[in-house]
């Protein structure tokens, strides 16, 4: 038997019975009785999460880093600020890769939960809503960084991307540009929101009206970037910068724009969000939101672990600000 069908012959959530099955204490008694009831019924076989129950808890605990694409250099710097903080608390950290794929996203937090791992630090999708609040619910605990879901009451670690965006697009303003296209990220995902709206309240401030031919949905691939420029420079009044919010979608605006020959700021001025190992590299170099990738996986890894110290603490958001790094590409006043 799976732990689905359990869950549904007992009335409850595969979060739940995982909980049982791991022997959590954070279960009503009378749930748990249910579970192992049909459990034993259905003669289940706990397999590896039986074994492991029966070894002799050590010092060192597991917790997970479930993050959504680990070629990203700036996933990558979260996940080093996790594993340096937990290692120094003598935790073991589990990462896992979803390629914003939800389905993937939801295995690999039950495997989680089937190997008994303490918590999660997580950069979710947003296909998985009611499984978190399930896990929410259940007191499975929980951290999320880099974004956040709505109605989600859960502790985070995120960036004040409003105001980065909103200084990117504003100094493109004090430059001269009144044309200004934005490569977004993926709709639905606060951090693309909120980057959204620093662009659109800066333009706003200005008195630039937001023209949504400029504005193009890149889903924080490299290939939407590319696309963007694609879409822009075929405009009949195209722009005369771009703001892209995201590292890799910046490399497909570079290479797009090179393609296309043109001269980067003079053609068109560039900003981008992420401040990557191979932003001064380039002629000119790249003028970028820098985000502290580093400090988001170290705030949210002492977050996680104090929550497991004290689970009925409450609720946590901690918001940190980028840094905008003034480089060559985005140009001097072209008024």
């Amino acid at each position: 038997m799976s732990v689905k069908e359990i869950a549904k012959a007992a009335g409850v959530s595969t979060a739940t019975v995982s909980r049982v099955l791991n022997g959590s204490d954070k279960v009503r008694k009378s749930t748990a009785k249910r579970v192992m009831k049909v459990v034993d019924e259905m003669n289940y076989r706990m397999n590896h999460v039986a074994r492991r129950m029966k070894v002799k808890q050590t010092d060192s605990l597991v917790i997970g880093l479930v993050i959504t694409d680990i070629d990203n250099p700036f996933f990558s710097s979260i996940a080093k600020g996790v594993e340096d903080v937990a290692s120094k608390n003598k935790l073991v950290t589990m990462i896992c890769n979803t390629n914003e794929n939800p389905e993937k996203e939801r295995f690999f937090l039950n495997a989680m939960l089937s190997e008994k791992v303490s918590g999660v630090i997580i950069v979710p999708t947003t296909g998985n809503l009611d499984f978190f609040k399930e896990l929410v619910d259940d007191g499975f605990p929980m951290v999320m960084v880099d974004r956040k879901l709505k109605g989600l009451k859960i502790d985070s670690v995120s960036l004040n991307n409003k105001k980065g965006a909103y200084e990117a697009v504003n100094r493109l303003i004090q430059n001269g540009h009144r044309r200004i296209g934005v490569v977004a990220g993926i709709k639905g995902l606060s951090n693309t929101q909120e980057r959204l709206f620093g662009y659109r309240e800066a333009l706003k401030e200005s008195g630039i009206e937001v023209d949504n031919d400029l504005i193009f949905y890149g889903d924080y691939i490299e290939a939407g970037g590319r696309m963007a420029i694609e879409k822009f420079m075929s405009l009949k009044n195209p722009p005369t910068a771009v703001f892209s919010t995201n590292n890799l979608m910046t490399l497909g605006c570079v290479k797009e724009i090179y393609r296309q020959e043109l001269t980067i700021p003079d053609d068109l001025a560039i900003i981008a969000f992420d401040d990557s190992v191979w932003s001064e590299a380039l002629i000119p170099p790249l003028t970028t939101v820098k985000q502290p990738g580093f400090e988001l996986g170290v705030n949210a890894a002492e977050l996680l672990i104090k929550r497991l110290s004290n689970g009925d603490s409450n609720r946590v958001d901690v918001v940190l600000n980028p840094e905008l790094v003034i480089r060559g590409s985005c140009g001097s006043n072209v008024g």
